[in-house]
């Protein structure tokens, strides 16, 4: 690992269980690279939950500023199984990265079953 030649993809594929009416995160982290993260960086998403409504998921990049990828939309729908890209050409690629999950009501809950981002 390390060096800035070609994209690498970060995994975190411990189960994180979501209760109803809490927040949760994932980290993953990132060492050994140069440079920022790209104006299309792949934020790839599976969250395992029985009403995706309730549900505002973020990615807190390592200096804490967060980027919304999901908040509470798609109603009554199963699952988050998507994909996002976000600008983070003005994020080093280096720290901790967070997949940060908040239930916002109560009856359903989940877990993130797995996420991963790509530099």
């Amino acid at each position: 690992m390390g060096g800035t030649g070609g994209s690498q993809t970060y995994t975190n594929g411990t189960d994180v269980i979501i209760s109803d009416n809490a927040t949760v995160e994932s980290p993953i982290t990132v060492s050994g690279r140069t440079g920022n993260g790209s104006a299309t960086t792949p934020i790839a998403v599976n969250i395992v939950h029985t009403y995706k409504g309730d549900l505002k998921v973020d990615l807190v990049a390592p200096d804490g500023t967060i980027y919304n990828l999901h908040n509470r939309s798609d109603g009554s729908a199963d699952n988050i199984n998507q994909t996002y890209t976000r600008d983070l050409s003005s994020e080093a690629l280096n720290g901790v990265w967070k997949l940060r999950v908040n239930d916002n009501a109560a009856f359903d809950t989940g877990k993130i079953d797995t996420w991963s981002i790509t530099f």
